[in-house]
């Protein structure tokens, strides 16, 4: 078995480099955005981290859309796991070794704002046809407003009953394009990737008082299906994207305060040049808390592993706070094992020992058909990370300096 034990001296910014591939023998290609703008020098990369992983272009583009997500998706976590769950399952679809990745480019911050909005009210619309009368409202202002495309709200009049009758399903909107590379050296949009998050539970405030409101995942479901054909409608309306290929799928977010992020629930291919959407697939991920009750009842080996792991990290140092893992499965299988493990320590010396007695459980505990990661924090600072790739048996260990 192979053993590699990495002493960083600027850990985070070295594992930062030895992850980003050289350009040094990348292609310079033409990105043509527009045919009336002047063309664009880009650099596609010529590595990839690994055949999983999309090549991008260089310099990088943000999405057209940027900020979005985290004014609109309460949980840090969930924001992490749609970004990359989108593109996970957007490898089905779109081949990362014949496609290129770049963030959305067509949906703006203002489009997605109206579209996350609460469509108006009755008594509102009559307000909007007056004010068109008289001048006083541009009839693009009130197309703007009618782009809303969650339920109908009057949120500074709306009693408890009014906002559990018409919660916001619809949080956020996310693009990912996927490029291909012509013959003479242009890069072409080939394709692109639409999440939709929804909701699990709404929270809001009325008559001076915090409430919650679970949605069911049948009610979101048939919601969040609702949402994606007028999505996909509207995007067939963007000239770039009225004939790529496209896939749509369905996040469920978890609570605010959630630990663990939600997950997709359903994805769907569209054809190039289509607007209706057919047949839905479930898509069967979850992550899971060990140790938590849904984890006894679900996985009960794997919430007995982490705490027999935490049993043995005692052993060592009685006085930390405990171990928390994050299990990420398909189709119930387990593909990834995230513990963290926080400490207080008083020296480097310490932190090198304890990280070498963790290394020799890694290797003594855990199976290898799954990819691991074990965080050894202190005052949320990194100290340490181990590492290892599904179906590796190389273990990588990083000890990073102050």
């Amino acid at each position: 078995m192979f053993k590699k034990i990495a002493m960083m001296l600027a850990g985070a910014v070295l594992i930062l480099t030895s992850c980003a591939p050289s350009i040094n023998n990348d292609d310079e290609v033409v990105q043509n955005e527009d045919e009336n703008e002047q063309e664009q020098n880009s650099i596609v990369s010529s590595n990839q981290l690994s055949e999983e992983d999309y090549r991008t272009i260089l310099p990088y583009r943000p999405s057209a859309s940027r900020g979005v997500i985290t004014n609109q998706m309460g949980n840090r976590v969930d924001i992490d796991e749609m970004e990359t769950g989108l593109r996970r399952l957007s490898k089905e679809y779109f081949d990362p070794e014949q496609y290129f990745f770049e963030e959305g480019q067509y949906l703006t911050s203002d489009m997605l704002y109206n579209w996350l909005d609460t469509y108006p009210t009755e008594e509102r619309l009559q307000e909007l046809e007056k004010m068109i009368e008289n001048e006083d409202i541009s009839e693009e202002a009130v197309k703007e407003e009618k782009s809303a495309l969650n339920p109908p709200l009057n949120e500074k009049t709306a009693t408890k009953e009014d906002y559990e009758d018409n919660p916001k399903y619809l949080t956020h909107i996310l693009e990912q394009n996927f490029l291909t590379k012509n013959d003479d050296n242009t890069m072409e949009l080939a394709g692109a990737s639409i999440g939709i998050a929804l909701k699990s539970v709404y929270t809001f405030k009325a008559e001076g008082n915090t409430h919650h409101r679970d949605i069911s995942k049948s009610e979101m479901m048939e919601k969040g299906k609702e949402i994606a054909q007028t999505v996909l409608e509207r995007v067939r309306s963007i000239e770039e994207l009225n004939n790529v290929p496209i896939m749509i799928a369905l996040y469920r977010e978890e609570d605010q305060s959630s630990p663990v992020p939600g997950n997709f629930v359903a994805k769907t291919g569209v054809e190039a040049g289509k607007a209706t959407i057919d047949e839905w697939e479930t898509v069967n991920e979850e992550n899971v808390l060990f140790p938590s009750d849904e984890g006894k009842e679900k996985y009960y080996d794997t919430q007995q592993l982490v705490q027999n792991f935490a049993s043995r990290i005692e052993e060592y140092f009685p006085n930390y706070v405990g171990v928390i893992g994050k299990g990420f499965y398909i189709d119930e299988e387990l593909k990834k094992l995230t513990l963290e493990i926080p400490l207080e320590f008083y020296g480097k010396g310490e932190i090198i020992g304890f990280t070498q007695y963790t290394y020799g459980l890694v290797e003594e505990m855990f199976q290898d058909y799954y990819e691991l990661e074990v965080k050894i924090k202190s005052n949320e600072k990194m100290e340490g990370l181990i590492y290892r790739e599904a179906g590796d048996d190389e273990v990588t260990v990083h000890v990073y300096d102050s």
